[in-house]
C-alpha cells in the first residue's frame, strides 16, 4: 500500500534509464527490438502526457505501434497507477464508443529544490505538470561546506512531509559542476568540493534523487514549460552564473560536467576584482546578484546603475559571443532577477552579440528573459524525475 510522502516510483524492469547525457528528451519514433520495451513504455506515456486523452486506436495511430503492443502496455502502466481510463470519447459514428486513456496526473508528486539563490535555500512539491503545489524555504545565512549539505537535507525532509500523494522522486539543482551521479564537483560559493548530494539525499530519504547543475535543470523547464522552440542556451543569475545547453532536443553536459560554466570565464584583459575560485575578473564577479547588488547599493548617484548594469552586460555579450557564433544559436534566455536583468543589461548583452557576431548569421538572434520566473528551477527539478522515471519531459 502506497501512502502520501512514501517513496512510490513504479516498479518496472524496464523502466527508462535515468536523466543522462545524450538521451533525446522526447521519444517519437520507435527503436531497436532490444531496446523497444523501455522506449515504447516512454513514447505511450510522452504521447499522452503532451497530447492528453487518446483512445487505445489513437495511441497506435499516434506512435506507431501495433494495437497488440498499445494493448500490452496499457495494461502495464494502468497496474502501475500510472494511467486511467477516463471515460468514454462522444459517439460521432455508429459502433461502440472509443474509451479514453491518459496518464492519472494526480497519482504521484514530485519534490524539487533550487539552491541557486545567495539568500535562501527553495523547495516545493509539484505535481505531473510541473505545477507547483506548496512550498517551503530555509535561510542560506552564509551556510558553506557541511552546514549548506545539512540544510539541504533539513529542506528536502520538509518537503516530504508535506507531499499528500506518493513520491515519483526529487529534483535538485546545485550552483557548480555537478557530474552525472549527482556528484557537486565543485562549488565555490557552498563550498562543495566532491560534495555526493545525491547520494546522501537518496540515502537519507530512501527515495530516487536526481541532482544537477541549476542552469541545466533550468534549461529544461524552459524547454518542457516555456516559450523555448530552438536550440537554447539558458543563463542562470543567483549565487553565480551557469549556463544550460539544450541542442537537438539533448542536454549538453561536456567532456568534464562543465559545459555552460561560464561564471568563472576571465571577460576582458582589464581586471576586476577577485572571484570565489580564485581567479580576477571573471564574469561572475560582474554578474551574480550579491555583486550587482552590492555594486548598485555602493553607486553614487542614481544615474550610476543602469551604468553598472549596461557595464555587467556588455561583459557576458562579451562571454557569449564565441558560443554563439560557434553554435549558431536562435536563442539565449536569462533567468535571474528581473529587476536586475531585464532592461540596460540585457540591451547591453544584445548590443554586444551583435557586434561581435557576423550579422548575415547571427543577426536574428532573439535574446529574452524567462516567462517561468522565479520557479524555472523547481519546474526543472520536476522535469529531470519525470525524465528520468517515466521518460517523459
Amino acid at each position: 500500500m502506497q501512502t502520501a510522502g512514501s517513496t512510490a516510483a513504479p516498479e518496472s524492469p524496464t523502466r527508462p534509464p535515468g536523466f543522462a547525457t545524450g538521451r533525446v528528451l522526447r521519444p517519437s519514433t520507435k527503436v531497436l527490438p532490444e531496446h523497444a520495451r523501455g522506449h515504447n513504455r516512454s513514447l505511450v506515456l510522452q504521447t499522452l502526457y503532451r497530447a492528453g486523452q487518446q483512445s487505445r486506436a489513437d495511441l497506435a495511430r499516434s506512435t506507431g505501434l501495433t494495437r497488440v503492443t498499445i494493448s500490452d502496455l496499457v495494461a502495464e502502466l494502468m497496474a502501475e497507477g500510472l494511467l486511467v481510463e477516463t471515460g468514454q470519447r462522444a459517439i460521432i459514428r455508429p459502433g461502440k464508443p472509443a474509451t479514453l486513456l491518459d496518464i492519472d496526473r494526480g497519482a504521484f508528486q514530485i519534490l524539487g529544490i533550487d539552491l541557486s539563490e545567495h539568500t535562501i535555500f527553495r523547495g516545493a512539491v509539484l505535481d505531473l505538470d510541473g505545477r507547483i503545489l506548496s512550498r517551503s524555504e530555509i535561510p542560506l545565512a552564509g551556510s558553506t561546506g557541511a552546514d549548506a549539505t545539512a540544510k539541504v537535507i533539513a529542506l528536502a525532509e520538509t518537503l516530504r512531509g508535506m507531499a499528500t500523494a506518493p513520491i515519483l522522486g526529487m529534483g535538485v539543482g546545485s550552483p557548480g559542476v555537478v557530474d552525472l551521479g549527482g556528484v557537486v564537483l565543485a562549488a565555490p560559493n557552498l563550498g562543495w568540493s566532491g560534495e555526493e548530494l545525491q547520494a546522501t539525499l537518496s540515502a537519507r530519504l530512501s527515495m530516487p534523487v536526481v541532482v544537477a547543475n541549476d542552469a541545466n535543470v533550468a534549461v529544461l523547464a524552459e524547454h518542457s514549460f516555456g516559450d523555448a522552440d530552438s536550440d537554447l542556451m539558458l543563463v542562470k543569475v543567483g549565487h553565480g552564473v551557469g549556463a544550460g545547453l539544450l541542442l537537438g532536443g539533448t542536454p549538453l553536459f561536456g567532456s568534464r560536467f562543465a559545459a555552460g560554466e561560464i561564471g568563472h570565464v576571465v571577460v576582458g584583459t582589464d581586471g576586476g576584482t577577485q572571484c570565489a575560485c580564485g581567479k580576477v575578473g571573471c564574469l561572475e564577479t560582474w554578474l551574480a546578484t550579491p555583486r550587482l547588488e552590492a555594486a548598485i547599493a555602493a553607486a553614487a548617484t542614481s544615474a550610476d546603475p543602469d551604468t553598472i548594469l549596461r557595464e555587467a552586460g556588455q561583459r557576458l555579450g562579451i562571454a557569449l559571443s564565441p558560443v554563439v557564433g560557434a553554435l549558431n544559436l536562435a536563442e539565449v534566455v536569462l533567468s535571474g532577477p528581473a529587476n536586475l536583468l531585464d532592461g540596460p543589461l540585457l540591451e547591453a548583452t544584445i548590443e554586444t552579440i551583435r557586434d561581435r557576431t557576423m550579422a548575415e548569421f547571427h543577426g536574428n538572434l532573439v535574446l529574452r528573459m524567462t516567462t517561468l520566473g522565479e520557479d524555472i528551477v523547481l519546474r526543472g527539478s520536476a522535469v529531470m524525475v519525470l525524465s528520468g522515471q517515466l521518460g517523459v519531459s
